[in-house]
């Protein structure tokens, strides 16, 4: 397989590659490289999922959201950041507090017909507040924290008012532990 370097920006890497096909044939592939990414279905001891207002440019509009984040990559060694280490940072820094248990639901990739990005989806539970030395959101993030219960929060995805996949995947996950009192 032969890759073409097009852009490479901040943690985006945009390619062309060259892909041989089972019957010999080739074909160019458009690629979004990605480092990867986490969610996390934060969930309170009475039943509420902490859930982030924002603006997200490419949708053009607001958008309610589970939070989640990318991988940091050290530019020095190249090293990907741990995906729990990862979940744990983005809970504390998009919703202020921080989680006693976690579990990984399950991995997944989001967008794998032109994107390599592989999602980490967390189950945070036993919340805290974080009292001090608090990481805050990134400098360029607007973030309004929301608390719904969690069947409200399901019936959100169902209305389509929570409409991106990593919370519609993560809210029905939920409602699928719930009801088999796993959660």
């Amino acid at each position: 397989m032969e890759s073409q370097i097009i852009h490479r920006g901040h943690y985006l890497t945009f390619r062309v590659d060259t892909v041989e096909r089972a019957d010999g044939t080739r074909a160019l592939r458009e690629v979004c490289g990605h480092p990867g990414a986490v969610a996390v279905v934060a969930l309170t001891d009475d039943g509420h999922v902490l859930l982030v207002r924002q603006f997200r440019s490419p949708a053009g509009r607001e958008m309610l959201e589970i939070p989640a984040g990318t991988l940091s990559v050290d530019p020095l060694t190249g090293i990907t950041e741990d995906p729990l280490a990862a979940a744990e940072r983005e809970l504390e820094e998009e919703t202020g507090y921080r989680a006693g248990s976690w579990e990984l639901l399950t991995s997944f990739w989001t967008a794998p017909g032109f994107a390599t990005e592989l999602m980490h989806l967390y189950l945070a539970r036993d919340l805290s507040p974080v009292a001090e030395d608090r990481r805050g959101p990134e400098e360029d993030e607007r973030l309004v924290l929301e608390s719904l219960p969690w069947q409200e929060a399901v019936a959100a995805v169902e209305r389509g008012d929570i409409c991106d996949s990593k919370s519609i995947a993560a809210l029905l996950w939920l409602a699928r532990l719930k009801a088999a009192g796993a959660a």
